[in-house]
């Protein structure tokens, strides 16, 4: 009789080691309050119901970065850095921070995908609407501190916008985006983990925007124009309301 030969299924295949750890060198914001007197807030409110006429743009035409780029705000708002990214098919994430090197101060996960933000933006003028029901008068939380949004873009419903902490892929993002104050792109992945992944490129947009706090129930963030009078760059708003 011959000798029976062993059915054992070949041994699985180790799972590829985890990426290395990142090195940080983000730092902590300011945290700096800017009181401004409520007449001032009040006349701005007012000036910002006016209709505003901006010249539409196309996402591929965002100019490279300039340190001589457009220093002065609009609305006499706060500077801040803005940054839009994700897997070209799955959701955008929105950073905000203080300047490119600091920590973001606000992480908000949106329900459009990137590829169709990107189509939108290379279509015209897009505005983003982030909206929750308001809270009783004693109630100080700012709206910008809300967990949860019902999300309009251009009018549509597009499901709910989440706030959340930074995770190590968006903190991956903006170290390796220290460098750039205005721009866009595609990030390499970190690790053959990631890239085996169905979420596609890593796909980002960062550029200068002006933060403008209406109220607790009302802040607003706008994409700033390189060029006043030119046709130049993306025309974002991303606006925080409480109904």
């Amino acid at each position: 009789m011959g000798e029976k030969r062993s059915s054992a299924a070949e041994p699985a295949k180790p799972p590829p080691p985890p990426p290395p750890p990142m090195s940080l060198s983000l730092v902590r914001p300011s945290q700096k309050k800017r009181l401004k007197p409520k007449v001032i807030r009040v006349f701005r409110s007012v000036f910002r119901s006016l209709p505003i006429i901006t010249p539409s743009c196309k996402f591929p035409s965002l100019p490279p970065d300039n340190n001589n780029y457009l220093h002065k705000t609009i609305n006499n708002g706060v500077k801040v850095t803005g940054t839009l990214f994700g897997r070209r098919k799955g959701r955008v994430s929105l950073a905000v921070q203080e300047n490119p090197r600091c920590l973001p101060s606000l992480v908000v996960e949106l329900s459009i995908h990137t590829n169709t933000l990107q189509k939108d933006l290379a279509n015209g003028m897009v505005r983003v609407a982030l909206e929750c029901e308001k809270r009783s008068e004693k109630d100080k939380t700012r709206i910008s501190e809300e967990p949860l949004w019902t999300m309009y873009c251009n009018g549509k419903k597009h499901g709910y916008g989440v706030r959340r902490e930074a995770t190590e892929e968006d903190l991956y993002v903006m170290e390796l985006l220290k460098a750039v104050s205005m721009g866009a792109g595609v990030l390499p992945l970190r690790s053959e983990v990631e890239e085996g992944g169905d979420g596609g490129d890593l796909a980002y947009m960062r550029a200068p925007f002006e933060h403008v706090v209406g109220s607790k129930d009302s802040e607003t963030l706008y994409m700033m124009s390189p060029d006043l009078q030119g046709n130049s760059g993306p025309d974002l708003t991303i606006f925080f309301v409480r109904v």
